[in-house]
Parts: C-alpha cells; structure tokens; sequence
C-alpha cells in the first residue's frame, strides 16, 4: 500500500470537492441526524434524481423522527410507494420508533450505537456519525468499495469476507485527522464515487478531466480501471406468472395487505395466485370465475364469491422486474353485484379516492392510473 497516498488522500479529495463536488442538494450541510438518516436510507438503491423528488415531500410529510414514530405503516408505506425496496420503509418506522422508545426521540452519537437501530449498517451509522455528530467514522457503499479498489489494487470481489474487512480498514486509515472536516470528507468521497470514478466511465478513461489521484491510482498506472473491482458473474433471473384479480364494485376496488416478509411486504396489492415457473402452461388465454376466486381468494367460499360476480377479462399483462427475479402479472377484471364481505382482515374494498392513502406496489398503482380508476391526484395526496 502507498504511504504517500493514504497520508495525502483525504486533503486531496476535500480540495477535489471545493472545485467539482456536487452542490445545492436538499440533504447536504445538515447536521440533523434525523434528516441525514433519512437521505441516506433514501439514497440506498434509488437515483439521485429521483430522490431529489420524493426527499423533501417525505420529510414534509414526517419533518420529525417523532412524527415518523406516530405514524400508522400503511402512511409510511404510501409515502414511500414507487421508491422500491419497501423494506427500507417499515425499518424507517421501526427505527423511528426504536429512536423514540430507547433514546428519548434523540439519535446516538456513537456508530456503534446507530448500528444496532432497525435498518441501520455500519456504512449509514459511519454516515450519520460523520455528518451529524463529526465523528471519524468511515463509510463504505458501493462507490467508496470501487474507488478503493481502483486505488490500491485491491483484488478478489467486494463480497468476499477478507476483501470486504480490508476495505474497512483501509476506508478508516484514509480518514482526516480533523473530526471537522468529517462531513465535507465524507460528501466528497460519495460525490467523488458518483460523479468522477464511475463505474462504468471513470474520468481517467476519458481525457477530459484530470483525476487527482491520476499519479498514485494502481488500476490506472495499469490500465485496468475498469477491472477493479472485481465482478461476481450473476445468475440469469428466474422468471414468473400469477394470476391478479382486479375486482370491482361500484367506485371501489378490492385490494389484499401483503404478508411483511413477503416482495412488496406490507403494501396494499391485488388478490393474486401462486407464482409459477414461466412457460409452465399454468396461466391460459382464458380462465373459469370459479377457478380464479379459488386462486386468488383461496380462504373464501368461490361459490359466494362466483355468484355476485360476472365478467371475467383479461385486461393487462405486465413484466416487472425485480432485483433477482421477473414477474409476469396476468390482470383478470371481474365485477361484484354486491360489496361482498370477507372472512379475510386483509381483503378491503378501497374507495377509489381513498387510494392515496395506501401504499401500492408501483407496477399496480400504474395500472390502475391507465385504467383511469383513479386520478393522478389521488395516488399522490
């Protein structure tokens, strides 16, 4: 490892930052810890830009952890639908809690402390610490991984234990002895990975800007920037079917809460069958009503249920995309003579202008915005 580059890293990198660091976003020179939690589980897996959207509404919406606290999930959820990985929302509500019940409505101080809060891992408590609170605690996301290992060459995928532990270390190593230059430090080493040391067009590649590590950077003294780091070769998704019910009456939809720990945990869906393998031969052009109520709404009596309804269609066929896997929703339409009434807590007629207070999975509240069920307004009061 080069002595002179983890000695001169950090001042190089804060002086980086005065000249081309990012400026004018809404969660930069905060020192609110609650607002700099919030950005950072925000910013996990979600682009910047659309985070530049929906980060404000959020903390209007629930300016204090307090509020958050005091929240009902399905608020939360609402808030937070259309930003994916809702995980993150229900650990947002239970840290706020957490927050509230253990220390007083006031987040820790120490990393240690940040980390064992709900959702909260060493990278993000390293985050609020720095930010919050200017404690040299380092933080390693997937950019600072990729900027430390084009600068030391450091071998082997960030996954692997050892290379993830001397990633750590070498993450605290470079720190600034200052603890007040901690925030900028840390701004300037998520703005470096995201903008300059890119993962796919680095500025060492193009010529057109001069990195200040250009002299000291082991992968590009070798030409290898963008071999570091090194890549796990994925498995080709799985991809499925089920079968969705999209049941009407009157200016209400039916809606069914999905189990916690299940994809869209918690959210508010439409009543669907078992996932299949694709081009099993289980989902057909055409379906009996009987048999997709027994499907769908398995704890229901289908005879009850086939009885007050008619028309069944088809309507829609949407492919989304999820993290490890694709899902092909087949959306069969039926309309009920009657507000039928189920044994099921999770089964609820939802008025149509009552749908913004529900968290949607974003593929369903797209499709019942083209169906023209609901107005836009609707989905976003």
């Amino acid at each position: 490892m080069s002595k002179a580059l983890i000695n001169t890293f950090s001042k190089k990198l804060i002086a980086w930052h005065g000249v081309s660091g990012r400026s004018g976003l809404p969660w930069q020179n905060n020192r609110d810890p609650y607002a700099v939690w919030v950005s950072e589980i925000m910013l996990q897996q979600t682009q910047v830009a659309t985070v530049l959207e929906r980060y404000p509404r959020f903390m209007k919406r629930f300016p204090t952890v307090k509020k958050l606290a005091s929240a009902d999930i399905d608020e939360v959820l609402a808030e937070w639908a259309g930003l994916g990985y809702y995980t993150r929302a229900r650990n947002l509500h239970a840290c706020a809690q957490q927050v509230v019940t253990e220390f007083d409505g006031t987040f820790p101080s120490d990393p240690v402390l940040l980390e064992g809060l709900k959702g909260i891992g060493r990278s993000t408590a390293g985050a609020i610490a720095a930010f919050a609170f200017h404690q040299r605690a380092p933080i390693l996301d997937a950019n600072v991984k990729r900027i430390l290992a084009r600068l030391f060459a450091i071998s082997g995928a960030p996954q692997d234990r050892a290379v993830n532990d001397l990633l750590w270390s070498l993450a605290d190593e470079l720190l600034p002895k200052n603890p007040k230059e901690m925030p900028i430090y840390t701004q300037a080493l998520m703005d470096f990975g995201a903008t300059w040391c890119t993962s796919r067009k680095p500025v060492c590649l193009s010529g057109e800007q001069k990195c200040p590590f250009a002299s000291g950077c082991q992968a590009n003294l070798s030409d290898q920037a963008l071999l570091f780091p090194q890549k796990v070769v994925k498995a080709k998704s799985p991809e499925f079917d089920c079968n969705m019910l999209l049941m009407r009456y009157g200016n209400a939809v039916l809606l069914q809460k999905r189990p916690d720990k299940a994809i869209w945990g918690g959210l508010w869906s439409l009543p669907e069958s078992a996932w299949s393998p694709k081009n099993t031969g289980v989902i057909s052009s055409d379906i009996d009503l009987k048999d997709l109520c027994a499907v769908a709404l398995p704890h229901e009596k289908s005879v009850t249920v086939t009885r007050s309804c008619k028309v069944v269609q088809k309507i829609a066929e949407i492919k989304h995309v999820f993290t490890h896997r694709r899902l092909w929703m087949h959306i069969w339409q039926v309309y009920a003579s009657k507000e039928l009434v189920f044994s099921d807590s999770n089964l609820r007629w939802v008025s149509l202008s009552q749908l913004g207070r529900y968290g949607l999975p974003q593929p369903i509240k797209i499709l019942l915005q083209g169906l023209s069920l609901v107005r836009d307004d609707d989905l976003k009061n």
